[in-house]
Formats: C-alpha cells, structure tokens, sequence
C-alpha cells in the first residue's frame, strides 16, 4: 500500500501574548524544525513523537510517502502564512502521491488567524484531495479540542492516553494498527462522540493522579473486537472558539457497539466532575511551603519542585515571567534554581562580560503580561552554554533540544536558566546545561503544568502548583472567554457560559 503521511503540531492559546510565525516552525521550540520529504525518515526515528511510532509499527512492507511535519511551542494564533505554507506542503505531497491511505501527526487545539478549527480546516482540505474512500487516521494530542469537522473529514482519530505525554510514539504506532487492520480487510468503522459540558482545569488533567489515571485506565477496557478504538480528550481549555471542549468518542463494528462504549465512558468523565480538582498555591505561599518542607528533618532530602503552571511555554507563554523570582529572592530561598526564563538579550550579554563578572540587567518581563514586569538586578553569570541540550527524560525522549545562547545567572541563593528560544522545562538535563545539578537543590521552580513530572517526580520530595502572572489561566474561569459554546460551564460544577 502507498501511505502519506505528515504532520502538523500546533497547540493554540488564544490569549497568549506570541504568534505562531512560520519562522517559529523552522525553530522548533524543543521540537524538531520542519521536515520536507525524505528529512521525515531521516530525523524521526526512536523519539516519543507519533509519526516516529507510526512508521515503527507500519514496518518496511508498505510504501511511505513522506510529505512534511512540523511544530512549534504553543502560543497565540499561528499566523496565516504559515498554515498555508505547512498545510500546502503537506497537501501538495498528499496530491502527488496518489496514496492508498494516509496518516497524519496533529495536534487537535490549533487556531489560525482565519480557521478557529485548524485541524478541521487541514482535514477537509486533505479529503478534498483523496476522495471519500481513502483511509485517513490521526494521531491527536491527549489536548486537543476534537471537533465535528475533524470527526467528518478522518476516519479514525487516536488520541494519547497520558499526560506527561509518554505514549506520543505508542499512540502513532496505534494509528498505524488501524491502517494495517485496514488492510488485511476490517470494514471502516462507526462512530458515535460526546462533547462534554464543562471545561478542564489544565493542571487537573495530569494522568499520574486521580481521576485522569482510573478513567484512561477505563478508556483502554473499553476497546475489544468490537471497538478497535476509543479516546477521551480533556482539551485545551484556552482556546478561545465554540469547538472547545472535552470529548469522548468510540469506534464501533456497529453504530450500536459504539453508542454503548460511548455512553460508558461519558458517564465516567461526568461522574468525575467533582474531581479534577488541583492545590493552586500563590507564588509566595508555594515557596514558603517549599521552604518549611525543605528544612524538615535532618540529613539530605529531596528537592521540593514547584509548577510556574500559568507561564508554562507548553501552554501558550512565553516562560520569561518574574512572578517565581520575585517570591523566592523576597521569601529568601536558599539552593534555588529555575527556568526557563527566556532572554534572549540577557543571555547575549551574560556571554558578552563572561563567567564570573556581574551583570546590571533588567530580565524577564518581556511579553507584558498583567501583574509582571522586568526585573532589575545585579546578577552573577555563573556559567554559560550554546544551549544545545541532548534530552536525557522519558518526555523528550531522543530529543536534541535547540535553546539558543543560554546562561545560568545567579542572585543571592536563587539561580535562573536563561535561555534564547522558549522550550517547557520537561527534562533534568534543561538544568544541567548551565550547571545546575537539579537533584542538589532544595528548591526547584519549572515553567511547567505537569509535563515535567515525567523526568521530576522520582527526584523530587513532593510537587506543589504556584500561581504566579502568565497567560495560561489555572483556572479557566478566570479567562475572558468570548467564543465558547453557550451553555459549557467555565469549570467542574463552575457557572455557565
């Protein structure tokens, strides 16, 4: 068989301060830059990425036609110009190859300038292209925002099981089962969905805690003969438009297999409303709390890591708010460190005086975020780096990341990872590039929602969650919503839209 495959990851938050230009795809953001055609088999390979499990599963016996693949750190819309220039080239492949089936890596929460429902907006342009009989499955992400459009215009959608996403390669590699039952003669299947009436706090989606880890747990019981696939997505809730929502969905041998799967697992996720709940801490009340628990005992201890969850660069910020800073240096914290904050011109003129000298520098608080600001002080370059970083967790697993001229700079007893090109601090060795050995601190600050707990929770003496300036809401009532659906609720149990 002749397969197309590509991708396009994009995680939109409509009200971050940043565009998504097409120059942010050729950087990457912690990912790999865009891959036109054969680049697809060279640079995806043994990464916990879809379109790496994809190709891993399908095997050698059928033909891949690469197309192009691409992503960027999440933010505001990605601009038009680079939709276009990534959907065409995914398109154009699509169109040359004549394809028997085709296989797309996406994201689910994308929004353009001018398509609230990127994904959809992709899909329909691909089903255009290859007819209405053609295969086409998707690999979505655990948050994506799963619409009506990309249900019409896919035959199969897959989405991610965890969050930190360790199962991106396994997910691809499911998708990849699909095509390959396709092949040896299953029927297309039916499927029946539910949008959900409520949105999900971001950090209560984490599937290491309860109720995330029971109901995907149940999601996996679900699938049998007669349901070769079923998906929860608790969405991105920061994307402004009326296709944000959890959904659960299910593929059936029968329209009324999958209804019945459906129901059950609907029932589940709303019975557990009550339940994604998480401990948000002001700024000041985590570090104290990170302090009383670091002088406990005797002896050494573990570090205590707290989440800068609302200037997470996963979610849409741009990672250089001082909000943390401030409460540790004002809390006096000892043997602290944290990152990234991203800046570019400080990190230039860390490099420019050296290590070991001082710089007079106002960091941070670049993207004007309500509540932040730059903050002025006389740092001490510690050490600096070209900010090539060869990941060494289980989330970025394979992963060359690309984060510029970067500088671990120093006041009192806190140290800040600078870094030039923004990346979510998911992965020990994000500290270690500048110096930092993360396991020797009492206290550690992540721009991070939960996506770090993969490579931090077996280091760490507990998590705690702060509240501190940034885009990404922890609570998505707090959001100026303008375009939901009417009648979702802001929150679990919260008042409706």
């Amino acid at each position: 068989m002749r397969i197309a495959i590509g991708g396009f990851q994009h995680e939109t938050n409509t009200f971050a301060p940043s565009k998504a230009t097409y120059e942010k795809f050729i950087q990457g953001g912690g990912w790999p830059p865009v891959s036109n055609g054969v680049e697809i088999f060279e640079r995806f390979q043994n990464q916990n990425i879809p379109i790496s499990g994809f190709m891993a599963e399908i095997g050698n016996k059928h033909e891949l036609i690469p197309t192009a693949w691409a992503a960027a750190s999440p933010s505001a819309e990605v601009t038009d110009d680079a939709f276009e220039r990534i959907a065409g080239a995914i398109c154009d492949g699509i169109r040359k190859a004549n394809a028997d089936m085709v296989y797309l890596d996406l994201h689910g929460a994308m929004v353009t300038e001018s398509h609230p429902d990127g994904e959809g907006e992709l899909l329909r342009r691909v089903r255009e292209i290859v007819g209405a009989k053609v295969p086409i499955a998707v690999s979505l992400d655990l948050h994506s925002n799963t619409t009506a459009t990309m249900f019409k215009h896919a035959e199969m959608l897959v989405a991610y099981r965890t969050y930190p996403h360790i199962d991106m390669a396994e997910t691809g590699a499911r998708a990849a089962f699909y095509l390959k039952q396709r092949i040896n003669g299953m029927n297309a299947p039916t499927l029946a969905s539910r949008t959900l009436p409520y949105l999900i706090p971001i950090t209560s989606q984490c599937t290491d805690l309860f109720p995330g880890n029971d109901i995907y747990e149940f999601v996996a019981s679900l699938e049998s003969r007669d349901i070769p696939s079923a998906s929860f997505t608790p969405g991105f809730p920061a994307a402004d438009f009326e296709g944000c929502a959890p959904v659960v969905w299910a593929y059936g041998s029968s329209e009324g297999a999958a209804n019945a799967a459906v129901e059950k697992l609907e029932k589940r996720v709303l019975a557990a409303e009550g339940e994604w709940d998480a401990r948000v801490l002001t700024a000041v009340d985590a570090v104290r709390e990170a302090m009383r628990i670091a002088t406990l005992g005797t002896g050494a201890r573990k570090p205590v890591v707290i989440a800068d969850t609302q200037d997470n660069p996963g979610a849409g910020g741009d990672s250089d708010t001082m909000g943390m800073v401030r409460a540790l240096l004002e809390c006096r914290a000892e043997r602290a460190a944290t990152g990234l904050i991203v800046d570019g011109a400080a990190a230039k003129a860390a490099h420019e005086v050296g290590v070991g000298k001082t710089l007079n520098f106002a960091l941070g608080g670049k993207s004007r975020i309500p509540g932040d600001s730059p903050l002025e002080l006389p740092w001490t370059v510690d050490a600096i780096s070209d900010g090539n970083v060869a990941a060494t967790g289980i989330f970025y697993r394979g992963m060359k990341l690309r984060l510029g001229p970067s500088a671990c700079l120093r006041y009192q007893g806190v140290r800040i990872v600078v870094a030039s090109y923004k990346t979510q601090l998911a992965d020990q060795a994000m500290y270690r590039y500048v110096g930092i050995e993360p396991k020797d601190q009492a206290i550690l600050v992540n721009k991070s929602s939960v996506h770090f707990r993969a490579d931090f929770t077996p280091i760490a003496e507990t998590i705690l969650v702060a509240k501190a300036p940034g885009p990404m809401a922890a609570d998505p009532a707090d959001l100026p919503w303008k375009h939901l659906k009417a009648g979702i609720r802001l929150k679990p149990f919260g008042a409706a839209f």
